[in-house]
């Protein structure tokens, strides 16, 4: 049985960075999500892009169960509620979706796993606040910018938010989404670069990650 919701949302904010990833290689998964976890990041989100995610993702379970025991491991880019089953069965710990469907919503609910809505627009976030979300993904980032985040805020004051894509692993780009409220920002490629993916530089990937974290641990 997943954690329960609450716990894994105070693990996002505890982590503050949460890594978005997906890879066809099961073996270049493995090895991102080491260095994540060697870099200190203790929430990974898995993206469900490609042909091999399912059984990509299972490795990754696999992974975190034997060396792991403290990380919390996602599913992200779920657009519905039969791939949240999908995956939830095999076992992934939160739900993290493009949109705003209420079906996954209430799906989610009825496993108690974490379901967390991507939204743009109040409306969209007016729909995932009523379905029960208590966590939103704000996407795509580099359209809404940290001013979005600071003109919302006030009108969904029991909602906490996640801007991911655009956010950029600096201390200006991380200070300005912090200062405006977000708990936490998600982060593809921008941290997980395709150059040191490619060329398997592991220990400089989790430099990078050592390096990013320690902009919030400075903040803190």
């Amino acid at each position: 049985m997943a954690p329960r919701p609450e716990t894994i949302i105070a693990a996002f904010e505890q982590s503050g960075i949460i890594p978005v990833f997906y890879h066809d290689d099961a073996d270049v998964c493995c090895e991102v999500l080491q260095a994540c976890y060697d870099g200190g990041l203790r929430v990974f989100e898995f993206t469900s892009r490609g042909a091999q995610a399912q059984q990509n993702f299972s490795r990754l379970l696999e992974l975190k169960r034997a060396k792991m025991p403290d990380l919390y491991l996602g599913i992200g880019t779920i657009k519905d509620a039969a791939a949240a089953a999908a995956y939830t069965q095999l076992g992934a710990d939160f739900i993290v979706c493009p949109v705003t469907d209420p079906e996954t919503g209430a799906y989610c609910r009825s496993q108690q796993v974490l379901w967390i809505p991507g939204c743009m627009t109040p409306t969209e976030i007016s729909v995932a606040e009523k379905n029960e979300a208590k966590l939103v993904k704000l996407f795509p980032g580099n359209v809404l910018g940290p001013a979005y985040v600071k003109a919302i805020k006030p009108l969904f004051p029991n909602l906490k938010f996640m801007p991911t894509g655009g956010v950029e692993p600096t201390r200006v780009s991380m200070d300005a989404w912090f200062d405006a409220g977000v708990v936490c920002v998600g982060m593809g490629s921008n941290l997980l670069a395709k150059s040191l993916i490619d060329s398997r530089d592991w220990a400089s990937l989790k430099e990078k990650i050592v390096q990013t974290f320690a902009f919030l641990s400075d903040k803190a």
